[in-house]
């Protein structure tokens, strides 16, 4: 479930979103692997200290911390020996103040094959970022981060295609058990197990800039408001409204950090043709307008 409308790093009226550099990976795959330090490599011209999208994979695993990295508005605090994952269409931004230590791993969407990203949770975007392992689970993702960097530095031992074949297998190995370690909490099973916010969720993702009406979610999954309500309150511990506003919200914020278009477009953008409709409801819900929630960021 990436960006619905991906742009690219010269967009006008979105934000600015930053493909993976096939061209800097080792062989033109798509993957890179290596220490961190480097991540001008995997973001070409991309402001690093400034709020920005990609429509690639990035797997970051920590030596060293703690690291502060904002993901979709959200501060993250990474230790040593945390993993942070951040999917395409999110939004990021590195710590001006933090050394990032450790290894980091990008993946092109449309490297693995469809089975592999069903069963690894790829676009799980209800799961957090955040993965802080055990010690055996920390030895074990290490051990498969190391072979795959392994195998994506030896160019030379196998052609093209079979090196490309070695890295998806090695990939899946190490993206295996980290969908098992994001899924081991209770919260994540049980969201999991969750057939109607699981589809209610989805919904949502791909309607909320035109459906804010939540018996209008009800009546096209074909449930009660009642039964939405209960699933939705148990697998989050909000309202189906308070779920798709906090979305519309988290939209409305990417496009006021990210674009110059003018307030009532980004309220356009997301179900509100009325600027000032839109200005009351961003105020409502973040406690500033949108006017200076932008100047603050910039």
């Amino acid at each position: 479930m990436a960006d619905r409308t991906p742009g690219t790093a010269g967009d006008g009226d979105g934000i600015r979103t930053f493909p993976f550099p096939v061209d800097l990976s080792v062989g033109g795959v798509g993957i890179q692997v290596g220490p961190m330090g480097t991540e001008r490599l995997w973001h070409a011209d991309a402001p690093l200290e400034r709020v920005h999208r990609i429509d690639f994979h990035v797997v970051m695993l920590f030596t060293e911390g703690p690291v502060r990295h904002m993901i979709d508005f959200a501060e993250y605090e990474a230790r040593a020996g945390d993993l942070l994952w951040i999917r395409p269409g999110q939004v990021h931004r590195f710590s001006r103040t933090c050394e990032y230590r450790g290894t980091v791993l990008t993946m092109q969407p449309g490297f693995l094959p469809r089975a592999t990203v069903e069963a690894t949770g790829l676009y799980r975007y209800d799961l957090p970022p955040l993965l802080r392992p055990d010690a055996p689970q920390l030895a074990a993702l290490q051990a498969a981060l190391a072979n795959l960097r392994r195998e994506y530095e030896d160019t030379e031992t196998l052609p093209l295609s079979l090196h490309t074949s070695v890295l998806r297998h090695s990939l899946t190995a190490l993206l295996l058990r980290l969908a098992h370690l994001a899924a081991s909490s209770a919260e994540a099973a049980r969201r999991q197990a969750d057939t109607t916010f699981t589809l209610f969720r989805d919904a949502v993702e791909k309607d909320f800039a035109a459906n804010h009406s939540v018996s209008a979610y009800a009546d096209a999954l074909g449930y009660s408001r009642r039964t939405l309500v209960r699933a939705v309150r148990a697998a989050t511990g909000e309202t189906p409204k308070g779920f798709i506003d906090k979305r519309v919200v988290l939209e409305a914020k990417r496009l006021l950090a990210h674009t110059d278009l003018p307030i009532g477009r980004v309220g356009a953008a997301v179900g509100f043709p009325d600027a000032a409709n839109f200005s009351k409801f961003f105020q409502l819900h973040t406690g500033q307008t949108p006017v200076a929630f932008r100047t603050e960021l910039r």
